[in-house]
């Protein structure tokens, strides 16, 4: 395998380790400056430069994006998936997690466990989100920072209303999120690679910070993760489309509560305070899935013209409901259903005898006239009862 390793720090322990395994394993690997990139867009296949140079081919691909750099590093990212070469992290799946407010919004679809979380813009709505989330004391993060920065605790209503205030006023984006007492300045995280937690550690923080970054004196220890907090940390990193990624969890009364997905986790304290060759499961996993490179499904199936993708929720009393997929008919409206959805299971290809339940998700390919006809019209919102008018009749 050939693999390039996206970095701007060649001497970072994080890109060394990742070069140094794939060295053991006897695949070709270079470090290469992501700002070093040209994208030509002229000629009928569009193509990447590295120095002046046209890049040679290459197997794999293993960004580590620098957050100042995100923009610039995920059009990089994604010119290589055009060129149908295997990333582990989409540019998509990079650009979510590196907005907060984006990622929380996808996690919170997919009922993953959060801590409250509110977004405002307005002075006059700040008060009711910080009650919102529970009131004081509030987490207030900046929607872009990383390694602890630009993340500021609130103690009462007062102090969060300033900052906020402070920070509106220099045009930054922030997000107010609940203050989970019982964290006691832990948390954990996770390391996963494909489908699995490779390594997990626990994070404590130092005297009275409440950040437990390791970049800002929080110590480690390894820790044995509950079946619980693995399979979240797996599915919280599948769904935001990273294969390789650090998911940073609360240990919450009522169970893990993700803060963060990280799409270039560091290895240095993961592997110093487990033991375990983290970055060989990185390379692993990449030499295993190189034959298949990351695609786009929905652009490449909505090629058809009045055919698309769309999700088919089996809503209660539906006719669907006890009926195999074998009976539901989907098949002879020209409908095929790629995978089904029930509760946090994902049943790929389901076979035509998997008789549905209420609640059920059907993600399908087809027409999109007939998937129409299947998708119940939303409910509009009860209209409020008003007050009655000053003049409630019209003389004349």
């Amino acid at each position: 395998m050939k693999l390039a390793i996206l970095s701007r720090a060649p001497r970072a322990y994080s890109t060394q380790r990742l070069r140094t395994a794939a060295l053991d394993r006897g695949h070709q690997v270079k470090v290469l400056n992501t700002l070093r990139f040209a994208i030509d867009l002229s000629t009928e296949q569009p193509d990447l430069f590295f120095r002046g140079k046209q890049l040679s081919a290459y197997d794999a691909v293993l960004p580590r994006i620098g957050a100042s750099i995100t923009y610039f590093g995920t059009a990089v990212v994604r010119q290589f998936e055009q060129m149908d070469v295997y990333t582990p992290n989409t540019a998509n799946g990079i650009m979510n997690s590196r907005d907060k407010l984006r990622a929380t919004q996808i996690l919170s679809r997919h009922n993953i466990g959060m801590p409250a979380t509110a977004f405002v813009r307005n002075r006059a709505d700040v008060v009711p989100a910080i009650e919102m989330v529970g009131g004081a004391p509030v987490v207030i993060k900046l929607l872009e920072g990383t390694q602890g920065i630009g993340v500021i605790l609130a103690p009462s209503r007062k102090v969060a209303e300033a900052i906020i205030e402070t920070l509106h006023g220099t045009n930054q984006q922030v997000l107010i999120q609940a203050f989970v007492h019982e964290s006691k300045g832990r948390d954990v995280r996770a390391i996963v690679v494909g489908d699995r937690v490779v390594a997990a550690m626990r994070r404590v923080a130092q005297g009275d910070e409440f950040r437990s970054n390791v970049h800002r004196g929080g110590r480690v220890e390894r820790v044995a993760l509950d079946p619980a907090y693995e399979e979240t940390a797996v599915r919280a990193a599948q769904i935001m489309g990273l294969r390789v990624a650090g998911v940073d969890m609360l240990e919450g009364k009522d169970g893990p509560l993700v803060m963060e997905v990280n799409s270039s986790p560091g290895l240095e304290g993961i592997e110093a305070a487990t033991g375990l060759d983290v970055a060989g499961a990185i390379i692993d996993h990449i030499s295993n899935q190189v034959a298949f490179p990351e695609i786009d499904v929905r652009q490449r199936l909505t090629v058809s013209t009045g055919y698309g993708v769309a999700e088919i929720v089996v809503h209660p009393g539906a006719d669907l409901v006890g009926k195999t997929l074998g009976e539901s008919g989907l098949r002879d409206r020209d409908i095929s259903v790629l995978t089904l959805h029930r509760g946090t299971a994902v049943m790929p290809n389901p076979r035509s005898n998997r008789k549905l339940e209420d609640g059920d998700r059907l993600l399908c390919f087809g027409r999109l006239e007939e998937m129409r006809d299947l998708i119940p019209q939303r409910k509009k919102r009860r209209t409020r009862v008003r007050k009655l008018p000053k003049v409630p009749i019209h003389e004349g």
